[in-house]
């Protein structure tokens, strides 16, 4: 697993080991998410949920995002973040919680930009997480969440609704915006 492009381009990133529940976003689903928003990473505050190694939160700084929150409730997860982050000087511009989602999402006063969220499959948490995550959503915000091909997520929420579907071998990758004609109307 590797930065793909930007400040870090290319520098390894170790991953957690032994678990089943961290699968780390293979590189093509990666190339494939960061193209479909790479105008809006520029100086955006990232949100990366479920953080697990941190690589997409590492990814987005890389490419210019102004501060990474990393938030897991696993212990050796917020461990493997730690040093991923150190590992690529991103110290400054991250911050890493250890607490479960919705602890950390009613907690937080932080808005975000970009939100990756990338939970262990068939657990539902990434329909427990939206409504708790779309309010601290900025304007421009844009929620982007991998998952299993048969999970369905709502099609709207508060909001944000499906903007595109990305599918990759049994995957998904469902990105939220708000549509346009909301967004002029605020």
């Amino acid at each position: 697993m590797r930065v793909i492009t930007g400040k870090a381009k290319g520098r390894k990133l170790i991953t957690v080991e032994g678990t089943e529940t961290v699968r780390p976003t293979l590189d093509g689903v990666k190339e494939a998410v960061f193209s479909a928003i790479q105008f809006e990473i520029e100086g955006a505050v990232v949100l990366d949920l479920f953080a697990g190694s941190g690589q997409l939160g590492i990814e987005a700084v890389s490419r210019g995002a102004k501060k990474a929150v990393f938030a897991d409730s696993s212990a050796e997860s917020i461990k493997v973040v730690r040093q991923n982050v150190k590992n690529v000087g991103f110290e400054e511009y991250s911050t890493i919680v250890q607490k479960p989602f919705s602890a950390f999402l009613k907690s937080t006063a932080e808005i975000f930009d970009i939100a990756f969220l990338d939970p262990p499959y068939r657990l539902g948490l990434i329909g427990k997480a939206l409504p708790l995550l779309e309010p601290k959503m900025s304007e421009r915000g844009i929620i982007i969440c991998e998952h299993e091909e048969e999970c369905n997520l709502p099609k709207k929420i508060g909001r944000f609704e499906i903007t595109k579907v990305l599918r990759h071998r049994g995957l998904c990758v469902s990105i939220y915006r708000i549509p346009a004609d909301e967004e002029d109307e605020t």
